[in-house]
């Protein structure tokens, strides 16, 4: 599949989906309440400040249980610590990088997520193959900051030309350019990734 040999993922609705209403309704009875609870909860602008290290959880279940009607606090408590469990395997970006990494590509994830990550992205096939991962939570850096890439690459020595960054963001697909990686944008179509990687040279 070409000359380039490493393959970085983004996780969510790349490796596995990322559906805040479609969680919401997991842990509610109607669509009135899981979109109250959406509206508390993932949809707030606090969500990015979790997922950049600005706030911690116990911050962020505060922010939710502030704009949450007090009738579904238990839903949101529930939701809050079991919503990962709920997220789906994308299966086939999930078979690609296992693979690539059969084939002897290195596989990575470098996600905006918050710093339980590992919740949701375990139960990715691919998890059980990565050489390498970055979180935004961690580094306090978030796509498309092309700083967010050079971490990766620095850190487990990667040249970034030899990289392939896949994200279904067109915006972070441009901060990885700017910081020398190649980038695909991922509409849902594992084939069309696989048929582009086959045409590096």
């Amino acid at each position: 599949m070409g000359a380039k040999r490493n393959i970085v993922f983004d996780m969510g609705n790349v490796l596995m989906t990322f559906d805040g209403r479609e969680f919401a309704r997991v842990f509610t009875d109607s669509e009135e309440d899981a979109q109250a609870l959406y509206e508390g909860f993932f949809g707030r602008g606090e969500w990015a400040l979790l997922d950049s290290g600005t706030i911690d959880h116990a911050t962020m279940m505060r922010v939710a249980e502030a704009h949450t009607p007090e009738r579904l606090l238990p839903n949101l408590h529930e939701c809050f610590e079991h919503w990962p469990e709920f997220s789906r395997v994308i299966e086939g970006t999930n078979d690609l990088a296992l693979r690539l990494h059969d084939a002897g590509w290195g596989v990575y994830v470098l996600s905006n997520a918050n710093d339980r990550i590992e919740q949701q992205l375990s139960q990715a096939p691919a998890f059980d193959v990565l050489d390498g991962l970055v979180v935004s939570a961690r580094e306090r850096l978030m796509k498309p900051d092309p700083a967010i890439f050079r971490v990766l690459c620095e850190r487990y020595d990667l040249d970034p030309a030899s990289c392939v960054f896949v994200d279904d963001n067109l915006d972070n697909c441009a901060g990885a350019r700017v910081a020398g990686l190649d980038a695909f944008h991922f509409t849902g179509d594992a084939t069309e990734l696989e048929a582009y990687l086959g045409t590096l040279a």
